[in-house]
């Protein structure tokens, strides 16, 4: 008897898996759910321009440009201090969530409570490190970032706006940093409120008022600690995020990271 030879392979595990996939992915369902460019649908074939369109219908990719200078992946010694100084600003978050869950902004239970977190949570101290140190780092690194684009000249226009923009925030990031200093409510948090709010009633015009809104009071209390808690963790960093949005946005449109002009 002859035997009868199919010269065509059996499709594999892997081929069946990939067909199934190609079938789900050219479903109607699918096509409505994603948008054409989307890194979960095929569409455009391999090209400039539609590598554009991929960028701009894509929910994450549109964040970023089209095209990115070439100075500006090169490594230097100032390579990314803003993404550095971001990355903190995340890390700050994390750790200081963290320590809300074990810290009461009371004049009675205040410095209990970090004593506790240093000696009796687990990764307390740590944490409380991470968060200490990465605030300091925070500021070193905003400061750099300035003092670089100072020293390339990329506040000239069209990046002056954006300019005045990064000098907001560093304001707000020495305003964090001072009060996250005070919340240990210990001597030096006692005396750094009292200096800083008889500066601020050396203001012109308003000062006293200031004064009394930042103490809560004729005098440093119970309610002194908590309105600058809530500077803290609240007003200061949804400010801040408010503010690096716009920045973010600004080095975009103005031509992405600047490189010395």
């Amino acid at each position: 008897m002859s035997k009868i030879i199919d010269d065509k392979p059996k499709p594999t595990i892997g081929d069946r898996a990939k067909d199934a996939v190609d079938g789900v992915q050219g479903s109607q369902a699918w096509s409505s759910v994603f948008r054409p460019g989307s890194i979960f649908r095929k569409g455009y074939t391999d090209s400039p321009r539609n590598r554009s369109y991929v960028i701009m219908n894509s929910v994450l990719y549109h964040l970023h440009p089209v095209k990115v200078k070439r100075h500006a992946v090169k490594v230097s010694y100032t390579l990314c201090l803003g993404g550095l100084s971001f990355f903190l600003f995340i890390l700050l978050t994390v750790t200081g969530i963290f320590l809300m869950f074990f810290y009461r902004p009371e004049t009675t239970a205040a410095w209990n409570d970090i004593n506790n977190l240093q000696t009796s949570v687990t990764f307390g101290l740590l944490v409380r490190n991470m968060h200490r140190w990465g605030a300091h780092l925070m500021v070193l690194a905003v400061f750099l970032h300035m003092a670089r684009v100072f020293y390339h000249g990329a506040y000239k226009p069209p990046r002056e706006f954006n300019w005045v923009i990064g000098v907001i925030l560093l304001m707000l990031t020495l305003l964090l940093s001072f009060t996250g200093y005070l919340l240990p409510w210990d001597q030096l948090a006692l005396w750094a409120v009292t200096v800083g709010t008889n500066m601020m009633g050396y203001t012109p015009v308003f000062g006293q008022e200031v004064r009394f809104v930042l103490l809560g009071g004729a005098e440093i209390g119970s309610e002194t600690l908590l309105r600058w808690y809530v500077l803290h963790v609240l007003f200061l960093p949804f400010v801040i995020v408010i503010f690096m949005a716009i920045h973010f946005w600004r080095v975009r449109k103005d031509g992405g990271i600047s490189g010395p002009l």
